[in-house]
C-alpha cells in the first residue's frame, strides 16, 4: 500500500499513517478540515478538504490533484489532497466477534 500527499506547490510526497491505518484525525490535519473521499481516474481514493471551495479565502487550486481527479476536466482540486490505493487503507480493522 502506498499514500502519497499532493501539496498544492505541485510536489507529491509519499506518506504513511501512524498505525495500520489512517484515523480522522490525521486524514483532517493533512487536508485542513472535514473530509471528502473522490475517485481518481485509475481507481484510486482521494481524500480533499470537503469545504476547500466554500471557505473564505478559498483554499489554492492543487493542479497535480486535479490532474488525476476523476472530474477534474470540470471540478478543480483545492489544497492538499491524500491519495491512496484503496479504502482498505482508511478502514479500522474489523474485530472478531468470538475474541472476548
Amino acid at each position: 500500500m502506498s499514500t502519497s500527499l499532493y501539496r498544492t506547490d505541485g510536489t507529491i510526497v509519499p506518506i504513511a499513517p501512524s498505525g495500520v491505518r489512517w484515523t480522522l484525525e490525521e486524514l483532517q490535519g493533512l487536508v485542513g478540515g472535514y473530509i471528502e473521499t473522490v475517485s481518481t481516474i485509475d481507481g484510486r481514493i482521494m481524500i480533499v478538504n470537503e469545504e476547500g471551495k466554500i471557505q473564505k479565502p478559498m483554499l489554492p487550486l492543487n493542479i497535480e490533484a486535479t490532474r488525476i481527479y476523476r472530474h477534474g476536466r470540470v471540478d478543480p482540486i483545492v489544497g492538499p489532497a491524500v491519495v491512496v490505493d484503496s479504502l482498505q487503507e482508511l478502514n479500522a480493522p474489523e474485530e472478531d466477534e468470538d475474541e472476548g
